[in-house]
């Protein structure tokens, strides 16, 4: 992208340095790059590889399908949340997506019906009263691990698949 700048030097062809004009006018027209500025990420490379960590664990130790959306939910957050859920695919049933709109100053924990099997809605508002309060404090990261790692408690160890033979 590139910004117009009128000066008011005279100037011949010869002296102009790239990206100056001299318009018929007699003005002077100076183009200058200008790198738009890069979207802020919210996390660092340090809260990023927590966050992942947390994730990871919470996934592994329970069986289940945790992931986080960090993004704005519209004006129905929770029809958008469960739409997230949903993209899950296969692992819908045992997905716990946890989405999260910091500007909109607002969350959603949803449930698939095996992880709402395992984790109860008290537990889920438990969850949700500790990220609550994170958040509020203007700590997103905190509040996100603790949200993490109460769930997979309330979930409790992967369940293993135990056949019994019968003679």
């Amino acid at each position: 992208m590139a910004t117009g700048e009128v000066a008011g030097r005279s100037a011949t062809d010869e002296q102009l340095a790239a990206g100056e004009a001299m318009m018929p006018t007699g003005r002077l027209s100076i183009a200058r790059r200008v790198e738009p500025e890069r979207p802020r990420l919210p996390f660092s490379p340090s809260q990023l590889a927590r966050i992942d960590e947390a994730l990871n664990l919470a996934s592994r130790s329970t069986g289940l399908e945790f992931a986080i959306y960090l993004g704005e939910l519209g004006e129905d957050s929770r029809k958008q949340a469960e739409e997230l859920h949903a993209n899950l695919g296969p692992r819908v049933s045992e997905g716990v997506l946890l989405a999260v709109a910091p500007g909109q100053r607002k969350f959603e924990i949803v449930t698939g019906e095996e992880a709402h099997r395992r984790i109860q809605d008290r537990s889920c508002q438990l969850a949700a009263m500790s990220m609550a309060a994170s958040f509020k404090e203007g700590d997103l990261v905190e509040g996100l691990i603790s949200g993490l790692r109460m769930l997979s408690d309330a979930a409790g160890a992967r369940r293993t698949q135990s056949h019994v033979a019968h003679h």
